[in-house]
């Protein structure tokens, strides 16, 4: 039987009371920059329950100016910006070699919320990329060390046995150094916090960065 897209879209709810929190946020008590405001949040969505609330989408533009977006771990946030790691060799590697500037993009829909990041993307330095690598676990060093991220496969047999090979020598070597793993920072120009609001009365505070330091904006829903 053919699955029925429409149908099923119209029987969603988006922020179903039952599972989400639509918690009043009044953006005059926010802080005057966006970090301390951002840890708030993500402990709060930890708190509340929220699945993966480190995973965010990742924006990038391509050297030929074509968009794309993929799901990618939040490895950190700090004053030296938000910051998530990949091969240099990979499609998204390669865009921000040749634009370096990108979104990130937090949903927490357990508390209705979004965090969106914008600005422009440095890389670490390689010791510092290798050190958040090995500060990870074995999984994530293995899958590093697989390697050939973005490139075609052949078969999932190509896949099984090169990953095998990996989990062996992480294993065995827990510092192998993955030479093209590279920690990215994005130093935000732009921050904005979404709070949900039952009667769709949302409240967006921006967030800019400005030679004077951060300018706070309210934006319409």
């Amino acid at each position: 039987m053919e699955t029925d897209l429409h149908a099923i879209l119209r029987s969603l709810r988006v922020w179903d009371p039952d599972v989400t929190d639509l918690r009043p946020f009044d953006p005059d008590t926010a802080p005057p920059t966006p970090l301390p405001l951002f840890a708030t949040w993500f402990a709060e969505a930890v708190a509340a329950g929220q699945p993966e609330p480190h995973t965010m989408s990742l924006a990038t533009v391509d050297e030929e100016g074509r968009p794309d977006v993929r799901i990618v771990m939040l490895h950190g946030a700090d004053p030296d910006g938000w910051s998530f790691a990949t091969h240099a060799t990979s499609r998204k590697g390669r865009a921000l070699a040749a634009r370096p500037y990108a979104a990130l993009t937090f949903y927490w829909p357990v508390l209705g919320r979004q965090v969106r990041v914008r600005g422009p993307v440095v890389s670490a330095p390689s010791e510092e990329s290798q050190a958040d690598l090995h500060a990870r676990s074995t999984g994530a060093l293995a899958a590093a060390l697989t390697g050939r991220q973005s490139e075609e496969l052949a078969s999932p047999a190509e896949l099984r046995r090169a990953s095998e090979a990996a989990w062996e020598r992480a294993r065995a070597n827990p510092g192998e150094p993955s030479p093209t793993w590279t920690l990215y920072r994005l130093r935000p120009e732009t921050v904005e916090f979404f709070q949900g609001d039952p009667d769709r009365r949302h409240v967006r505070l921006e967030y800019r960065s400005t030679e004077f330091g951060w300018s706070r904006t309210l934006l319409w829903p």
